[in-house]
């Protein structure tokens, strides 16, 4: 088996301007990544940089200018594949309420199985389990709009869940949502890794949550600037802070103290891992 979920070779795109007779400015200039089936990646970047715009050519909700975008060695240029890209790439964006589409959760959980055809038996059962995960199954009977924004969050998760896709896009899941349910939404991911192996990408502008990934990628003006594991990017302070990203605040602890001539290592990236790294200088 390919070991490769998506590979981008050369991405160019830009939205078309609105004046008439104005030079496109491109989003995305030259992107090239190459992503592995099981990986969980993490996509940071300030605003404006093309990380979300990145997310969108995932699963062919926005197709390139120039270069390509293979999914599961699909080209999202293909038209003919286009439902079978979006099956095994499954979207959760920003705001619940943009992906709730039913008056009743099961049902809505329900929604896009049914549109692919899955059989009402095979259905019922997905649903069931998807609820299950994310811990809405005691709801299922309830009106999404009147739960709170973790819980629709957790539904809307569900819903793509209920397709079974093989990767799972998180385009900034937790941007709305107060930190318990932002630590809902990272257990659900490393539910679907343990117990499914999906490949899961996470925009995201919260530091900890990328911390928690296999792999950090930064983007700036729509090209990649730094690729690697989260303890390789995140020492890298002064220049995400001149690129406008913040650092986990263990990461910015340990900086501080090392610019105050304190010998600690940066790469102490967890709150366990950052105070055994404190206790151990300053056990004397």
């Amino acid at each position: 088996m390919d070991k490769t979920a998506i590979k981008i070779e050369n991405l160019t795109f830009f939205y078309n301007p609105e004046d008439e007779g104005a030079a496109p400015e491109d989003v995305l200039s030259g992107v090239s990544l190459e992503i592995r089936r099981g990986s969980f990646v993490a996509v940071l970047g300030h605003n404006g940089s093309g990380k979300s715009t990145l997310a969108r050519h995932l699963n062919a909700l926005l197709l390139p200018k120039g270069g390509t975008v293979t999914v599961f060695g699909m080209d999202t240029k293909n038209e003919d594949l286009t439902l079978e890209i979006r099956r095994r790439v499954g979207m959760v964006f920003q705001n619940p309420d943009n992906q709730i589409v039913s008056n009743v959760v099961e049902e809505d959980v329900a929604f896009a199985p049914e549109n692919l055809g899955v059989p009402s038996p095979e259905i019922r059962a997905r649903v069931d389990e998807a609820l299950r995960m994310v811990g809405m199954y005691e709801f299922r009977d309830h009106a999404p709009h009147l739960l709170s924004g973790g819980q629709k969050q957790r539904v809307a998760i569900a819903g793509v869940l209920a397709m079974r896709p093989e990767c799972v896009v998180f385009d900034e899941p937790t941007a709305m949502l107060d930190p318990r349910g932002r630590r809902d939404v990272m257990d659900i991911i490393d539910k679907l890794r343990q117990k499914y192996g999906t490949t899961v990408i996470l925009i995201t502008h919260h530091m900890e949550e990328a911390a928690r990934a296999d792999r950090v990628v930064v983007m700036s003006d729509g090209r990649i600037v730094m690729d690697g594991a989260p303890k390789e990017v995140f020492v890298r302070v002064e220049e995400l802070d001149k690129l406008g990203l913040a650092v986990p605040g263990t990461v910015r602890l340990l900086y501080t103290l090392r610019q105050n001539g304190v010998d600690v290592p940066l790469s102490a990236l967890s709150v366990d891992e950052c105070a055994q790294v404190l206790a151990k200088h300053f056990k004397a």
